[in-house]
């Protein structure tokens, strides 16, 4: 499908996506354009006969007065008085994921959004797909930009979109199969308020067709409520077998089982850890269903797939302590669920950069839920707001018989590392943060090879 793009068409955001979107525009021959963005642009060599002008600085949004179509950037707010503005004067305004839905060629795409478990669903799918021998691509906010997908797209190949709210919020458009995973809250630094943060979700479905389908979590009321939006004509439930709908759905876990058409898959037999993946496999084998897959050749699949990095990842055992790093936990109910899944007595890694997230419920449950948990390091820049949630919950400061929890504050995660090792023999270390890594590290992904490296050295 041809795109509908009016020069001059402006860029608005350089970051990745900005510069994949530029990349797109020069493949479309669009010779116009504007390139927006706060910080410095570096930009990359410009084919003969284009015409790029660069907008930065405090000032960058001056730009849009010599554009007729701008593509945000995800990162963008598009609520601005600038960007209402430039639309109430009749500006055009689309994004990557927009974009993409309009003109690709893919026999089916699948998008997946959630406060939690994007990732790991988006890679399920695509390794039951790639296990049933389905051509499939991964793109959007995990993966490749989406308009990069469009440059070798086939028709036969399956298109998986991991999309984020900042994506889906200006969305006029849904996928053909839309999943939606466990909602809650997160990016209130950047939404207005928890029902502008659910409602840019709902986009994943809300312009769904009859002949779409729609995965959703039935327990987790935010999800239900969004999936209640779709007009798909089938809709497929995940529920747990202890939950408000007592097992009613195409999907049932129970404990540590999960169930779909008289099928069952036994977390035992995954390489997976961590309980709440059953609810990432149920949505990921749910989605293949939608797609045509048998549901038996997707959950013997589920059983070689292999945890993204730094999210519950296994790091192996020394000198009888086992290791989980679980960088990639930046809010607190991502932690809430990996440590639901410690056996052994552990030791948590907690902290980081400030976003100013409520740490009530986390800090309950530890203390209250989690008897299990015997030392708490805490690091980074929330780190005595954390403890001090921890004592409003009832955190009790260990004692020679063995109750309580050792809780101390540290400067690094290397202290912190050394202090959790005292957890033992026969202990468990989980690195799992409930914040962002900002400060002390460049991201999640340095944190994650700070703390292996520290296992590795360790013994």
């Amino acid at each position: 499908m041809q795109n509908n793009l009016v020069e001059p068409v402006g860029i608005l955001g350089f970051g990745v996506e900005g510069q994949s979107t530029l990349r797109y525009l020069f493949r479309e021959g669009i010779k116009d354009i504007v390139v927006m963005d706060k910080n410095p642009v570096n930009l990359p060599e410009v084919p003969a006969g284009a015409n790029v002008k660069v907008c930065s600085g405090e000032n960058y949004l001056d730009g849009l007065k010599d554009c007729v179509t701008v593509v945000r950037s995800a990162g963008v707010y598009p609520m601005s008085k600038e960007l209402f503005q430039f639309q109430m004067n009749g500006g055009l305004m689309t994004s990557q994921i927009q974009l993409f839905l309009e003109q690709t060629k893919s026999k089916k795409v699948v998008g997946v959004t959630g406060t939690l478990g994007k990732g790991s669903t988006v890679s399920m799918i695509s390794h039951i797909l790639d296990k049933c021998g389905k051509a499939n691509a991964i793109g959007g906010n995990f993966g490749v930009p989406a308009l990069d997908l469009l440059e070798d797209e086939t028709p036969d190949r399956i298109s998986i979109l991991e999309l984020s709210s900042f994506q889906l919020m200006t969305l006029s458009v849904s996928p053909d199969v839309g999943v939606v995973l466990r909602v809650s809250t997160e990016h209130l630094d950047w939404h207005k308020s928890v029902e502008e943060y659910r409602d840019a979700k709902a986009n994943l479905v809300r312009w769904q067709k009859r002949d779409s389908a729609c995965v959703y979590l039935k327990d987790a009321a935010p999800t239900a409520k969004i999936a209640s939006e779709s007009p798909a004509g089938t809709k497929y439930a995940v529920s747990l077998i202890d939950g408000p709908s007592a097992g009613d759905g195409e999907a049932v876990i129970d404990g540590a089982t999960l169930t779909i058409d008289g099928k069952t898959l036994d977390l035992a037999d995954c390489k997976v850890r961590g309980i709440y993946q059953l609810e990432n496999m149920a949505a990921a084998t749910l989605a293949c269903k939608a797609l045509g897959i048998g549901v038996a050749e997707a959950l013997e699949a589920l059983k070689s797939y292999e945890t993204l990095p730094f999210r519950m990842e296994f790091k192996g055992e020394k000198n009888g302590i086992e290791f989980f790093n679980d960088s990639y936990a930046t809010r607190p109910d991502a932690t809430i669920a990996a440590t639901a899944s410690m056996k052994r007595p552990f030791a948590l890694i907690l902290g980081g950069s400030e976003k100013n997230a409520d740490f009530t419920e986390l800090s309950n449950i530890l203390v209250k839920e989690r008897p299990n948990l015997k030392r708490i390091a805490l690091i980074g820049a929330t780190a005595e707001r954390m403890l001090e949630s921890l004592k409003q919950a009832g955190l009790e400061t260990a004692g020679d018989d063995g109750k309580g929890i050792t809780a101390n504050i540290f400067p690094t995660l290397e202290e912190a590392f050394a202090d959790s090792l005292n957890i033992g023999e026969g202990g468990t270390v989980i690195m799992s943060p409930a914040c962002a890594s900002f400060g002390l590290f460049k991201n999640y992904k340095v944190r994650g090879q700070v703390f292996d490296k520290l296992v590795e050295n360790y013994g």
